[in-house]
């Protein structure tokens, strides 16, 4: 409290302590001028004026900077004495603040309310009488502002169901607020319209009013709406489809459509009708309302009528009326439409290739009916399901016709393929009997030959010639001519009878034959007689499968065994090889003696169809529960096509003599790695030689399968 005269001299001032930042000797005696900013002295002096000069209570408010901050304060003047006033100051920053606040708020929320996109209303509890709308509740309603203020929701005849404004009033009685109730709303125009109503009570000055949002949904219920449609559509083409082709009952299957297109279209009849030249026009189905007269027995011999009917349906691929009245009829048409009390009618034909069979056609006997586009489109899609029912009944009934004929053929054909098996079975006996007869023939010849062939090469001294005499010995001519020395020939082979020996020609002049002759004649009589053992042995596996035992096999082991074995062919063949297989590889499940001459059937491929000088580099990985080995070398490369058909059993090249022999090596080979759940296959390196690769189970894998 501060006493101040007209000349603005602070006489006295009382204050709790804290409240003035001077003291009193730094105020009192002071003026107005000295102690507070230009505009705050200006606004004091002018309020001291005043109050002096009208004797009232004075008031002024303004802003002082503190060692807090800026603050604001109000002074209240009066007459305290002749010239002087006594000036009442209190601080009120935190008064200002809040009105600063709540003025933002007010205009924040007045913002709210006129941009929100949903319909916004003020309206009083009890009547329903609008205090304030928005913009969006002038979009969404249709009325204009000055149009729905101080007007009642039921006089602007809003609400669509009465009660739904007594159910709103109840809930928001009971609990003060509602969310997201679904309420249907008439606009000015007419159209109802789905909004989701959140509404709360507020006290607008005394007033209990209703503060209310409405959410625009009825795009979205007409997408629901559409999207249940088109699912139940979809159910009915797809449980349709299923009948149609489960069922041959033409009459059932008509039936069932006509009844659920119409309970799915809700419309009064749906039917079928048949466009039959000879029997006029005729119902096959139907499904009507009770209400409304039947098609069925309708009939007409009128050609003319009949053909305006078909011409509807034949130039309109889908006939579509919405109003029979607003379309022009011919007089027979309408009087037909008025019998069967038709108001609206969707008709789609019913097309057998290019032949119109009849129609798909439904009818609303109620009212005129806008007909959906989803509506168009199940009917379009139902006759074409009901087309494949019509041409299916046909065929079943060609068919029926045809049964008894093709039972008869069927029976012929039967004897006549029970007689043709008899005698491929006989055929198979007779190639078995041949195989193996003339097998054990050529083995026997082939064995003989060799006995024969090898004693030769074992009895012979040096590298001279050799020769026949007539007496059917050997005999060696020396060199430098000298005399002959004969040798005994060892005892023929027995021959079958089938088999005669061949008269030598000039019998008293001995033949001359050279060392690497009978050589080469021992190579080739071992190529047959390995691949006569091959063909046995392949026609054993066709008919009886590989009788494989097998065992954890240590396959370093075996390896070692292997190729100690194939250690004199591969110095014959000045070969190398490097053993890459780590050591503390697992156990595998094999057969070691086939799988021994897997091997050396892999590697003499290499080697008989490359020159001396080959480096092979045998390796081996565990891949899952598979180890899988790889031997690869430096040779000649193979063309895709060749690597393809490598383990096949099929005609080989004629022109090259060992390419039979191996091809059936190569086969056993893939049947036996199968035999023991593996695979096996051939690569050809970029640049040089092949990587033959074969997988074969681990031990545990294989003892663990069931």
């Amino acid at each position: 409290m501060f006493r101040i005269s007209r000349d603005s001299e602070y006489l006295d001032l009382k204050s709790e302590e804290g409240n003035v930042t001077l003291s009193r000797e730094e105020i009192v005696g002071k003026h107005v001028h000295e102690l507070l900013p230009n505009d705050v002295a200006a606004i004091s002096l002018e309020a001291i004026a005043k109050t002096l000069d009208s004797g009232t209570l004075q008031t002024c408010e303004y802003q002082l900077p503190t060692p807090l901050g800026v603050k604001d304060y109000e002074a209240r003047l009066v007459v305290s004495g002749q010239d002087e006033v006594v000036a009442i100051v209190r601080d009120i920053t935190e008064r200002k603040q809040a009105e600063v606040a709540l003025q933002n708020l007010a205009q924040k929320f007045a913002k709210a309310f006129s941009c929100s996109p949903d319909s916004i209303t003020i309206s009083t509890l009890q009547e329903g009488r609008f205090i304030e709308v928005n913009d969006s509740f002038v979009k969404l309603s249709g009325y204009e502002r000055d149009e729905a203020i101080g007007k009642t929701s039921f006089e602007l005849n809003l609400w669509v169901h009465d009660r739904d404004r007594q159910n709103l009033l109840q809930e928001l009685q009971a609990t003060g607020v509602v969310r997201n109730l679904e309420v249907e709303f008439q606009q000015k125009s007419g159209k109802i319209i789905t909004t989701l109503l959140s509404a709360e009570i507020i006290d607008l000055d005394g007033l209990p009013s209703i503060l209310a949002v409405h959410h625009d949904i009825t795009e979205r219920k007409h997408v629901e709406a559409q999207l249940r449609l088109s699912a139940e559509r979809d159910r009915l083409l797809a449980e349709t489809l299923v009948r149609i082709r489960s069922s041959l009952n033409l009459e059932e299957v008509l039936q069932t459509t006509v009844t659920e297109v119409r309970q799915f279209l809700q419309a009064d009849r749906v039917f079928i009708g048949l466009n039959n030249t000879k029997l006029g026009v005729k119902t096959l189905a139907e499904s009507v309302d009770p209400k409304y007269p039947l098609p069925t027995g309708w009939s007409t011999n009128d050609e003319a009528y009949l053909q305006e009917l078909r011409n509807l349906l034949k130039n309109n691929v889908v006939r579509v009326v919405e109003d029979i009245t607003q379309v022009t009829l011919s007089p027979k048409v309408k009087a037909h439409f008025q019998k069967f009390q038709t108001r609206a009618t969707l008709s789609v034909p019913i097309m057998l290739g290019n032949e119109l069979f009849g129609a798909l056609i439904a009818n609303q006997c109620s009212g005129p009916r806008h007909w959906q586009p989803i509506e168009i489109d199940l009917l379009q899609q139902m006759s074409e399901q009901v087309a494949i029912a019509i041409h299916q009944s046909q065929i079943y009934q060609k068919l029926a016709e045809l049964n008894t004929n093709l039972e008869h053929q069927v029976q012929e054909r039967t004897a006549q393929l029970q007689q043709k098996m008899q005698e491929v079975e006989e055929l198979h006996r007779v190639k078995d009997v041949v195989l193996h007869t003339v097998a054990h023939d050529l083995r026997t010849s082939v064995m003989g030959n060799l006995m024969v062939l090898k004693n030769l090469l074992n009895q012979g001294v040096g590298s001279g010639e050799w020769g026949v005499g007539s007496g059917g010995e050997a005999r060696e001519q020396g060199a430098g001519g000298k005399g002959e020395k004969f040798f005994p020939l060892p005892p023929a082979p027995r021959l079958s009878a089938s088999y005669a020996p061949c008269p030598m020609p000039n019998a008293q002049h001995p033949i001359l034959v050279s060392r690497s002759i009978i050589e080469r004649m021992i190579q080739g009589n071992d190529r047959q007689l390995t691949m006569i053992n091959s063909l046995l042995e392949i026609n054993s596996y066709e008919k009886q499968g590989i009788d494989i035992k097998p065992e954890p096999v240590d396959f370093n082991t075996l390896l070692g065994v292997t190729f100690t074995q194939l250690e004199p062919i591969l110095t014959q063949n000045q070969a190398t090889l490097k053993n890459l297989v780590p050591a503390d590889l697992p156990l595998v499940m094999a057969d070691a003696t086939r799988l021994e001459k897997v091997l050396a059937h892999l590697l003499t491929h290499s080697l008989q169809n490359n020159p001396p000088g080959l480096n092979f580099i045998v390796s081996a990985s565990v891949e899952g529960k598979m180890i899988r080995t790889q031997i690869q070398d430096d040779g000649v490369v193979m063309s895709k096509l060749e690597c393809d058909r490598l383990f096949d059993l099929h005609v080989r090249d004629p022109q090259d003599c060992c390419s039979t022999s191996i091809g059936l090596k190569t086969y056993l080979c893939r049947k036996v790695i199968k035999a023991h759940g593996g695979e096996i296959g051939v690569i050809s390196n970029r640049k040089r030689g092949l990587t033959f690769w074969f997988t074969l189970p681990l031990a545990t894998s294989a003892t663990n399968r069931p």
